[in-house]
């Protein structure tokens, strides 16, 4: 199977990233966001990720989640990777996940998930820098930072302001929207954990 050279591009653009210090969990270099319409073969793409990655599997309601969600603990167990669902902890205890990505509405709730569950990771989305200081989850990913693709995206806030909103939040974050192996080089100095993508992480060549 052919690798994209987009892909192994964001994996070291991300390993140049100049990431905060600080004790803490070890937290993944990149997460890669399933969606059901531009990501429709989760687990193919979890195959190709990067030893050390992590895949967030959003489920959007499918009827078949348990299937996939123990498809990718399955696949991520073999290849060295980690696996977050999303808002659905009882999924998540169920297939054995690393933990849980909430979205900004639900990250209240990061606290008690990390006292129940002191081994997860737990990340929450960040719109805002109200949203990314807020207590609780290990790590927030901020979006949109580019121009994306996915019909919940807001405006693109830009290299800056996001940099200025990491220093702001005080917390490891990583950036989605518009991450790709391009606009990722534009990040090096934003301050950030690691990236995050959904099409950036999932394209290949064709074989």
């Amino acid at each position: 199977m052919a690798i994209s050279g987009g892909f192994w591009t964001m994996e070291r653009t991300a390993r140049l990233l100049k990431r905060p210090g600080g004790a803490g969990k070890s937290l993944p270099r990149l997460l890669f966001f399933t969606d059901p319409g531009r990501t429709p073969d989760p687990v193919a793409v979890a195959r190709r990720l990067p030893r050390g990655a992590a895949v967030v599997y959003r489920t959007f309601g499918t009827p078949h989640a348990e299937a996939t969600a123990r498809a990718l603990k399955a696949v991520t167990r073999e290849r060295g990777l980690r696996l977050l669902i999303g808002q659905d902890e009882r999924l998540a205890a169920r297939v054995g996940a690393d933990g849980v990505h909430l979205p900004e509405r639900m990250a209240h709730r990061a606290l008690a998930l990390k006292r129940a569950r002191p081994g997860w990771i737990v990340t929450a989305a960040a719109h805002s820098v109200r949203a990314a200081r807020a207590a609780g989850p290990d790590a927030v990913v901020v979006s949109a930072v580019f121009p994306s693709r996915s019909p919940s995206a807001g405006a693109p806030m830009g290299p800056i302001r996001l940099a200025a909103l990491v220093r702001a939040a005080g917390r490891p974050a990583y950036a989605l929207g518009g991450v790709n192996d391009k606009t990722a080089r534009r990040l090096l100095d934003a301050g950030l954990v690691g990236l995050a993508g959904v099409e950036g992480l999932a394209a290949r060549d064709a074989p």
